[in-house]
């Protein structure tokens, strides 16, 4: 079997939606409907709220992660999502989880890395 390397979308975006950005829970039932839609394996999760507001949610899945941090007080979020190709190719579905995370929060993207690795 011959390594094929995964894609690694690192950005920031920002977003108007406080509600999304303060509490976690709106994202976690996005995030697990994406796991289902596209056939990742979680193998763990995290969820952090912060006082008074603004997250951090961790996935860890069996083809890595997808992890999320708001800053509601500065209308951002940062963003990692990697997805390896170990057993499939997941290069589509990383993208699109990450067009969909832009869409689910209305967002503008400020930067974006994407990285083969």
């Amino acid at each position: 079997m011959n390594y094929r390397p995964g894609l690694h979308i690192i950005a920031e975006f920002s977003s108007s939606r406080k509600e999304l950005l303060e509490r976690s829970s709106f994202v976690q039932q996005l995030l697990n409907i994406q796991i289902n839609k596209y056939g990742l394996n979680k193998l763990g999760e995290v969820y952090h709220d912060f006082d008074p507001a603004g997250y951090t949610a961790v996935i860890c899945l069996s083809e890595s992660h997808i992890s999320l941090h708001s800053w509601p007080e500065y209308e951002r979020i940062n963003m990692d999502i990697y997805l390896s190709n170990y057993q499939r190719n997941n290069d589509k579905t990383g993208q699109q989880i990450f067009e969909e995370i832009i869409q689910f929060f209305g967002a503008e993207v400020i930067s974006c890395q994407q990285i083969k690795r």
